[in-house]
C-alpha cells in the first residue's frame, strides 16, 4: 500500500480490539467505532467514535463526510442489522467492505445441544421449574419472555439500569474473562439446569460451554443470522491482508 488508507473499523469485539493495535502497529489511517452498548468499554489503540450513524443515510454521509476509503466490519456475528446495512451501502457507494466472521462453535464429544433459530423457540424445550442460565446478553432479553416462570439469570457486563422485563427474572452482573473453573463454580452455585448461548464462536467466551460439558448441562445453541452475502475473512491476520492488498 503506497499510502495509508482512512479505514472505518466497526469494532465491539475480541478481533476489533486486536486490528486495532494491529492497524494502529502499521501506521494505516483509522477511526474505529463503537456502538456504544457497553458502559466503560475497553479503550482502542486508535481514534474512536462511539455511538449509532442514524441509519443507512447517516451512515452513507458518514462515511463521505470522513473520506473512508474502506470499511473493516469487525462487529458481534449477530449485529446482522449493522452489518448488512453497512455492507449494503458500500456496495452502493463502491467502498470495499470486508466482516470479520469468526468461526462457529461446534458441538464435542460429551456435549449436548439443542439448535434454535429464534429465542422464542427455547421455552419449548425447557421445563418449567428449570434454572436457566442466559448468556445472550440484554438486548435480546424481552424475546425470551415465554420463559415466565422459570429461573432465568441473564448475565451483563454493566449493572441494570432497568428492572428484569418478566417474571422469575434476576441480572448477574459480571465482566470478562471467566475461567472453566469460574464457570463451572457458578452454575453448580446456581443449580443451573439450561445454558442458553448464541453461536458467537471463538476462544474467548468458550469456557461456559465448556463448564457445561463438565457439569453436563445440555445448551440451547442459537444459530447465526443468515449471511449478508459480503466477502468474508475469518481471522485478524486474514483482516489485514485484505487492509494491506487496498
Amino acid at each position: 500500500m503506497t499510502k495509508p488508507t482512512k479505514i472505518l473499523l466497526l469494532a465491539g469485539t475480541q478481533e476489533g480490539r486486536a486490528l486495532a493495535k494491529e492497524l494502529s502497529h502499521h501506521g494505516i489511517d483509522t477511526i474505529a467505532s463503537l456502538a456504544g452498548a457497553t458502559r466503560d468499554a475497553t479503550k482502542l489503540a486508535v481514534p474512536t467514535r462511539v455511538g449509532g450513524f442514524g441509519g443507512a443515510a447517516g451512515f452513507e454521509n458518514y462515511l463521505h463526510d470522513h473520506g473512508v476509503r474502506a470499511v473493516l466490519d469487525a462487529t458481534h456475528p449477530f449485529a446482522n442489522r449493522i452489518s448488512r446495512r453497512s455492507f449494503e451501502v458500500c456496495t452502493r457507494i463502491g467502498i470495499p467492505y470486508v466482516q470479520v466472521l469468526r468461526p462457529a462453535w461446534q458441538a464435542m464429544s460429551g456435549d449436548t445441544w439443542y439448535f434454535v433459530d429464534q429465542e422464542e423457540e427455547a421455552a419449548g424445550l425447557i421445563a418449567s421449574d428449570a434454572t436457566v442460565f442466559l448468556a445472550t446478553g440484554r438486548q435480546t432479553l424481552e424475546r425470551f419472555q415465554n420463559l415466565s416462570g422459570r429461573r432465568v439469570i441473564c448475565r451483563q457486563i454493566d449493572p441494570p439500569t432497568q428492572p428484569f422485563p418478566f417474571e422469575g427474572g434476576e441480572f448477574l452482573v459480571g465482566r470478562p474473562p471467566f475461567t472453566v473453573d469460574d464457570e463451572i463454580a457458578l452454575f453448580s452455585k446456581l443449580g443451573v439446569d439450561w445454558l442458553i448461548v448464541k453461536n458467537a464462536g471463538g476462544s474467548a467466551s468458550s469456557t461456559k460451554l465448556t463448564a457445561a460439558r463438565e457439569l453436563g448441562i445440555p445448551v440451547i445453541m442459537i444459530n447465526r443470522p443468515k449471511p449478508t452475502g459480503a466477502e468474508t475473512v475469518r481471522t485478524v491476520h486474514e483482516a489485514m491482508q485484505w487492509v494491506l492488498n487496498l
